[in-house]
Parts: structure tokens; C-alpha cells; sequence
């Protein structure tokens, strides 16, 4: 177990130090103020001090020893525990750089705590010391992690031994341990600065569903500049502290360490008091989905519209978690602050967060307010207006692109449009339409985003007519399909006549292309092929002016 030491404390002395004497307190800082040497886990004479004063006290006494052998903390416990401070620890993909030495007043093996604290704090080593009756040290038995391997403990248990048969290898056995730690670890490439994540998923989602959104998060971290070093996946329901059970959790901690990551990417949107939690175990930065959604935006905002949005997304997701140590969920830059008279930190963050949200959602208003002039400019001339929407990633701005002869930024990412960005598309018989491409939907999207992003879904709701754009190469694509429609629902345009693009016609079976055609009454196409789209063109004229002319090619339409 670990917890806090006060800050400025003279003494190394911390714990259960309640109700002891003066001449046991004398005792405890005298062992605070020895000296091991640096290549032994412990020396006996120390050894020896420890179980002395642990037997007269009938508690549990521990000491926290850098790597020179000095004393960093004299802790004291109860009959069967240790409450350890909190330790200044190294980069999370390194040990701590202290081992923890402590008595077991019965005599009895290292338990489930010790093995806790061993793996959360990135211990060096930790050994426990039996105290026998006469206050001589027993035996010695130690514990250290290991490198990542196939097996399923991430430490190794010694056996017991006499305190008088230590190695005086120590600082040779850590050397070796921590050699062996990085080469063990995949190798970046050149030039490869990338975040290295675990991602971390926890649900009761049948197998099939939760490899989906494991992969769509997978997706999203690569979008987000992360590399993906290794997935723990839980069936269970997700735990209000720590979201996975502990002793997962201390095996992710572990495997972190052993692949070099810096980062846990939980697959839900995780709460403050999770945060909290998560925060007081691991220095693992911590991030959640939807951060990484805003981070995905914050990348991809290049407009002053779009930024403006993506600043107001990322406040009012912040806003609840305030006050939480920041190093540890934070990976967009930012950072309201300074200090008042009258007013502590907090306080003052959250204000200056309210104010510059309420300025912001002016801002948005005043942009939704040109939009619309915009919008009834095109609707005095009678232009026609399209709305492409779809799943992020399914080949929206492609589309847009090769009906148009654009350059819009099309990407192999998620989330690479976030502004809606229209293009005048000419059929023939001097008939033209304003065709608009918009941000992808996904699952769960937090309602943060929809709301910052609302003068986007304006434009949907002008639209005349909505090309739903899917990707029918996906293998979660009905799951990917109900998502857009049960988010154009709640958005109250499941009315709105809508034709079903399948794209990615190109990697899909005949039969099972002709399947989903008929199904959803979707016109087959290549997004990136201008030849596949006089189909869906044709389709286009007959819904905007009930007309059903020849086929179309893609000269006489493209503008």
C-alpha cells in the first residue's frame, strides 16, 4: 500500500508512528540515518536493527534505500502492512531506482501487498525480513519484475535465504534486469518520436464488438500520432476506481514498463474520480477516448472556425477535471491559470474556463449566424444542396474530390475534415449543385463534440439531399451504418431523403457487394474511381429534380 508524506518533513521517519515512545522514535530515526552498502540488498547489521526495533514496536518497519545505499525512508506500519510515501519516481519505462527492505513480524512469505507495491512503483526489489523471537532476522526473501515473457507473472519470487548468504551483487543483478527490460522492447524506427500507448479495454461486449472498438480506437490513437505497443482486454463491467480490477491493472502497469510505454488509452470516457485514482498509482500518463478524439481535432484544425471549435470541445470536456494532478491526463497542450488574491488556483481556473467558454459559444453563434446568410444566398438563387455524411474514414472528402475535380484534404485518418467545406458540382442542362463535405460521426461520440460542432450539422439540416457515405469494405460495417443513422436521428434528419453510397466497391466480394446493394438500396461505387459514380449521379438528378436523363459521365458533370 502507498500513499502520502508530508511535504518539508525534517525527518525520513513516516508511517504508523502513533503512540510510540520517545526512546522507540529515537530507535526508528537512528535507522534512518545508517547506511548500506550499495552492493548488497542489505547489510546484516542493518538487518539486524530493523527487526530489533520491529519486534519492541510489534509493527512492521521498512526502509526505502537508493542505489548508493542511503536511507530515503524509514517506514513504520502495523502488525501486518506498510503505508508507503509517495516516491519520486523515474521514466515510466525504467525501475523506480529504490528497493524496499521491511520486517514480517510472523515470519510469514511476501503477500499480495508487497507484490502490489513491487509492481505499481516500479520497485527495484522488494524483500521481506522474518522476524524471529529473539529480534534476530530470519530469512530473507526477495522479489524483483521481470522482462516482458510469455508466462503470466511479471515477477520472479526467490527463495528464501539466510540475511548472512545476500549476494553482494546487487547493483549488478539491477544493471542486468534493467539491460535486459530495454532490449526487450521493439526497436523505433528512425525519426520515430510517436507516444507509445497500451490500450486498456473493459466492457462485457460480446468478443466480436469489443475487437471492433478496440480496433476503432487502435485506429484512432494511429490517427493521433500514438503507437499502439499492446492491448489488455477485461470482460467485465468497469470498475468505478480503477476501471479494470487492481490486479489487472498492475499487470498493465508492468507491461507498460516492460514495452516502453508512456501512456494508458482506456477504450470508455473515464470520470474524475477515476482519473484521481488512476493518477495517485501510476505516472503513466492517462488518457481516455474521447481525449483522444480531441486530440485527433486539435491536430486537424487549421481554420479559425475549426479551432475556435475544437478549443470550445476541449473546455467543456476539461472543465469537471480541474483540480487533478494534470501531468498524468493530459496530453494536448494548455493551461488556464495563475494565482489571485482571494482566490485559490482552482478556483480561478474554473472561472477563466466558464468565461472563456461563454465567449467562445458567442463566437460559434456569430459564425452560425454568416453561415446561415450564406445558406439563403444559395437558396434565393435555387441551388440545390448536398450533404455528404457518413462514418469518419469512410471516404467522404474522396468523394468530394473526384466529383469536383478538388483538393480537399483527404486522408487515411480519422477525422481529417472537421469544417464543413462545399464545392459547386454542374450537371448537364445547365443544372448545378452545392455539394458540402462534413466531420464523420463515430460511436459514442460525446456530446461535448456535438454541441461545439453544431454549425456543421447546420448544414445537414439544410441540405436538400444527403449522400450517407459507408465504407462496405469494413468488417463491422452494420454496426458502423446504425451508428450514423441513430446519430442523424437524434439530430432529427432520419427524414431527409438520403441515398447509400457503398465505397470501396473495389475490395469487396461481387456477391456480397450485390447483397448490401439491394439491402440498402446503395449505389456501389470507387471513390477514388470517377468512372464507378455515374450511377450514383444519375440517382442524384432523379432525387433533386425527379428527372432520370441517360447516364451522366463524369466531363459533363464535373465542375
Amino acid at each position: 500500500m502507498h500513499g502520502g508524506i508530508q511535504k518539508g518533513a525534517a525527518s525520513l521517519l513516516t508511517g504508523n508512528t502513533g503512540g510510540l515512545k520517545s526512546s522507540q522514535l529515537k530507535s526508528l530515526e537512528r535507522l534512518a540515518k545508517r547506511k548500506t552498502l550499495a552492493e548488497y540488498l542489505i547489510t546484516p547489521e542493518m538487518a539486524r536493527a530493523m527487526t530489533e526495533i520491529s519486534l519492541e514496536i510489534q509493527r512492521q518497519v521498512g526502509v526505502l534505500l537508493d542505489r548508493r545505499g542511503m536511507v530515503r525512508a524509514v517506514v513504520v506500519g502495523d502488525a501486518r502492512s506498510l503505508f508507503l510515501p509517495d516516491i519520486q519516481r523515474r521514466t515510466p519505462d525504467r525501475l523506480c531506482g529504490m528497493r524496499l527492505i521491511h520486517t514480517h513480524l510472523k515470519n510469514e512469505p511476501l503477500n499480495d501487498d508487497d507484490l502490489t507495491d513491487l509492481a505499481l512503483l516500479r520497485l527495484d526489489y522488494i524483500a521481506a525480513i522474518g522476524v524471529l523471537p529473539d529480534g534476530l532476522p530470519g530469512e530473507v526473501q526477495q522479489a524483483h519484475l521481470l522482462p516482458a515473457n510469455e508466462g503470466d507473472t511479471p515477477w520472479e519470487i526467490l527463495p528464501r535465504v539466510s540475511v548472512h548468504d545476500l549476494q553482494d551483487d546487487f547493483l549488478e543483478l539491477i544493471g542486468a534486469l534493467e539491460d535486459e527490460l530495454t532490449r526487450n522492447r521493439t526497436p523505433r524506427a528512425a525519426g520515430d518520436n510517436r507516444d507509445r500507448a497500451m490500450i486498456i479495454h473493459v466492457s462485457r461486449k460480446p468478443g466480436s464488438l469489443a475487437q471492433d472498438s478496440v480496433d476503432e480506437l487502435r485506429e484512432l490513437a494511429r490517427s493521433a500520432g500514438i503507437d499502439v505497443v499492446h492491448t489488455l482486454v477485461q470482460r467485465r463491467e468497469p470498475d468505478n476506481k480503477f476501471v479494470t480490477g487492481k490486479g489487472k491493472l498492475k499487470i498493465a502497469i508492468i507491461k507498460a514498463m516492460q514495452l516502453g510505454a508512456e501512456l494508458i488509452l482506456f477504450d470508455l470516457d473515464l470520470s474524475p474520480s477515476q482519473v484521481k485514482s488512476l493518477s495517485e498509482i501510476t505516472d503513466l500518463r492517462i488518457l481516455d477516448r474521447t481525449q483522444v478524439i480531441l486530440d485527433i481535432f486539435a491536430q486537424h484544425a487549421v481554420t479559425r472556425e475549426g479551432k475556435i471549435q475544437v478549443e470550445l470541445a476541449q473546455l467543456r470536456y476539461r472543465l469537471p477535471f480541474l483540480g487533478i494532478r494534470q501531468t498524468a491526463f493530459s496530453r494536448l497542450a494548455g493551461g488556464i491559470g495563475g494565482r489571485g488574491p482571494g482566490e485559490t488556483k482552482l478556483e480561478i481556473d474554473r472561472r477563466r474556463a466558464r468565461d472563456r467558454i461563454a465567449r467562445l459559444e458567442k463566437e460559434v453563434v456569430q459564425l452560425g449566424k454568416r453561415r446561415e446568410l450564406r445558406r439563403k444566398a444559395r437558396t434565393q438563387k435555387g441551388v440545390p444542396t448536398v450533404a455528404v455524411v457518413g462514418y469518419t474514414n469512410a471516404g467522404k472528402s474522396t468523394l468530394l474530390n473526384t466529383l469536383t475535380h478538388s483538393e480537399v484534404t483527404a486522408e487515411n485518418a480519422l477525422f481529417a475534415t472537421l469544417n464543413p467545406v462545399s464545392r459547386r458540382l454542374r450537371f448537364p442542362h445547365e443544372r448545378e449543385i452545392i455539394i458540402t463535405d462534413t466531420v464523420g460521426f463515430i460511436r459514442d461520440l460525446p456530446e461535448d463534440l456535438m454541441a461545439a460542432f453544431r454549425t456543421t450539422f447546420e448544414e445537414i439540416h439544410e441540405a436538400d439531399l444527403l449522400l450517407h457515405v459507408m465504407d462496405a469494405s469494413a468488417l463491422d460495417f452494420e454496426e458502423k451504418y446504425e451508428t450514423v443513422c441513430r446519430v442523424l436521428k437524434e439530430l432529427k434528419l432520419d427524414q431527409k431523403p438520403t441515398i447509400c453510397v457503398l465505397n470501396k466497391a473495389d475490395c469487396c466480394e461481387a456477391e456480397e457487394l450485390n447483397g448490401m446493394a439491394i439491402r440498402y438500396e446503395g449505389i456501389p461505387i470507387t471513390a477514388m474511381k470517377a468512372e464507378t459514380l455515374p450511377p450514383l449521379l444519375q440517382r442524384m438528378q432523379a432525387q433533386l429534380w425527379n428527372i432520370n436523363d441517360p447516364l451522366v459521365t463524369e466531363a459533363q458533370c464535373a465542375g
